[in-house]
């Protein structure tokens, strides 16, 4: 008897409880540890400038809500008078952008403007290590979708050359390691091969720039960039997505065309007021991106002289390389025992074996956590060592006669 969906289903479900967590993982949860404690030093969360709790945001998140019940609006239609439409010029000015539009999350942004960019003769290069939203919004699209070698320009113009111009996909930080993409020798790539460069800048917003407004905008490539894609969840702490384009008339557009917009309620009004505090705030607080690259530029230079490889990390993003599962969840566990929390970042995230346990620094560490972070590191160092081990070869299963 062939077995039902249901069957299917449960069987899917039953492949990871006994599968992976109790085969694979022992019976603990790779993403469940210990519960901080209240000396715990938080690294597992984006708010990298340290505002989701500002005075000023909760503020003005309880002053809408105190206004009244939200009245929502269809995704797809926000007059300009509305605040969502205000919140929307606001970022897109900050962003030195015409024109942007917000979504409810980075992922719906980052899928809806590939679906809605994109199409079946139009190829998709993405960076191996971009986003998972922007494969997806690719796949959405229908679109051929082509990796390319991480941070590899000469790579993507190979792809280019043998499939033809289209949509370049990249982060502008990468969320798994912290490296940087070369933006300027991407740009040079789509204007030379007549591609058009989508940059998802959901990491360095608010952290890189003038006053916070990207890293495209700190090395002068706003021009050059006709999108660019943030998830608000990072810097400014909201839980949104921001598109910004290059041309006015794109925003209408993409109310009519992007899906995930046109079939989403607008943000309510406590939602865009803690936007826009936060926007302001990180606007006004140089001394937070200051003390942001002043905490990173310690640790990381601390962990590569103790011997671990950040694979070219040059941002607020470190990551140990782990390796398997259960070495990942071992380190993770010696780690929160010393009140260090970051995140493990497994498949589908990362690469099979290719686990890691993720640090978001935050300007809101003082000297002592950085002491408490690089000691809990030295400390990994000496029980696991720095390079994990490479992936056991898995032996071919004979052949076996039939019964």
């Amino acid at each position: 008897m062939l077995p039902t969906i249901v069957d299917r289903v449960q069987g899917r479900v039953d492949r990871f409880s006994y599968g992976r967590v109790v085969g694979e993982w022992g019976g603990r949860h790779l993403l469940q540890g210990l519960p901080p404690g209240p000396d715990a030093v938080l690294l597992d969360s984006g708010d990298f400038l340290g505002l989701a709790g500002d005075q000023r945001v909760t503020d003005a998140m309880c002053a809408a809500l105190a206004a009244g019940p939200a009245r929502f609006t269809p995704g797809g239609h926000v007059p300009a008078e509305h605040p969502q439409a205000i919140v929307e010029r606001a970022l897109a000015d900050h962003m030195r952008a015409p024109a942007g539009i917000l979504c409810q999350t980075g992922w719906d942004a980052n899928v809806g403007l590939l679906q809605a960019i994109a199409d079946p003769r139009t190829p998709v290069y993405v960076d191996s290590l971009a986003h998972l939203s922007l494969w997806h919004g690719a796949k959405a699209a229908g679109a051929p979708l082509h990796p390319f070698r991480h941070n590899f320009p000469g790579h993507l113009r190979e792809e280019i050359r043998t499939y033809g111009p289209g949509i370049i996909a990249v982060d502008s930080l990468y969320s798994t390691n912290g490296s940087r993409a070369p933006l300027a020798q991407l740009c040079d790539v789509a204007e030379q091969t007549g591609s058009l460069l989508v940059v998802d800048e959901t990491r360095s917003l608010g952290t890189d720039g003038p006053l916070g407004a990207g890293a495209v905008a700190a090395l002068g490539l706003t021009e050059r960039v006709p999108f660019r894609v943030a998830g608000l969840s990072g810097a400014l702490g909201g839980r949104a997505g921001f598109v910004a384009a290059n041309g006015v008339d794109f925003v209408d557009y993409f109310r009519m065309e992007s899906l995930p917009t046109v079939f989403s309620a607008a943000l309510a009004p406590h939602e865009l007021a803690g936007i826009a505090a936060a926007l302001d705030a990180a606007r006004t607080d140089d001394w937070r991106r200051e003390r942001l690259a002043v905490v990173s530029d310690r640790i990381r230079q601390a962990l590569t002289g103790l011997g671990f490889d950040l694979e070219s990390a040059a941002g607020h993003i470190v990551s140990i390389q782990a390796g398997p599962d259960l070495r990942a969840l071992a380190i993770r566990d010696f780690l929160e025992a010393r009140g260090i929390f970051g995140s493990v970042l497994c498949p589908p995230a990362t690469a099979r074996h290719r686990t890691v346990v993720r640090f978001c620094l935050h300007a809101a560490l003082t000297d002592t956590d950085v002491d408490r972070i690089i000691q809990a590191c030295h400390d990994v160092r000496e029980a696991f060592g720095t390079v994990p081990p490479a992936p056991a070869r898995t032996a071919p299963i004979p052949k076996q006669s039939p019964v």
